[in-house]
């Protein structure tokens, strides 16, 4: 139901499974099978899949934590997405990468929750996508000492109000790995 014209497709988004960003993450191995059960599957359904991948001073292009963690493999016809912000879209090509695949609506997966998962599901929403997070399926290091709640918290809430979202002429919802449907 997207708002967005002759936009009927659907794409797994893999957002910065780096070793660096999930290395010490909060149910990591889980996440991260999780979130390889999701790439298997659109494989299987034909259904692209997006990765995204971070960089900035702390998280260097060509290091071992910029890389993502060698249980995800991307194939080569697959789009990779390089941004240095939390929200996917901003200053990167994934609208055009979406637009090209007529993309209107995302499963998103990945890390952080309370970062990039947050700003780019917000992001699209806001771009007229509909969004479904996988509510096991992404996941963010301990931020506890800064006053954050601890982990699993941050998930628990970012899926409960996720699952709440609402706008004209689009979808947001929260399922599990075993209940993501890429078509509709």
């Amino acid at each position: 139901m997207t708002t967005l014209t002759n936009r009927p497709n659907t794409a797994l988004v893999v957002i910065d499974v780096q070793n660096g960003v999930v290395g010490d993450a909060y149910q990591r191995d889980t996440v991260v099978a999780n979130i390889r059960t999701l790439v298997d599957r659109a494989h299987v359904e034909g259904v692209p899949v997006v990765w995204v991948q971070h960089s900035d001073d702390d998280l260097v292009k060509g290091t071992h934590d910029w890389e993502y963690v060698p249980e995800l493999v991307r194939r080569a016809s697959e789009a990779l997405v390089h941004k240095s912000f939390g929200d996917s879209f901003e200053g990167t090509d994934l609208e055009d990468v979406l637009a090209s695949a007529a993309i209107g609506r995302l499963v998103v997966a990945g890390a952080e929750t309370d970062a990039c998962i947050r700003s780019t599901i917000h992001g699209a929403f806001t771009r007229g996508y509909d969004v479904t997070l996988v509510g096991d399926a992404h996941t963010a290091g301990d931020k506890s000492a800064w006053g954050a709640p601890p982990v699993e918290q941050v998930i628990a809430h970012t899926n409960l109000y996720w699952n709440f979202q609402d706008a004209p002429g689009r979808t947001a919802e929260v399922v599990g790995t075993e209940d993501v449907r890429f078509s509709s």
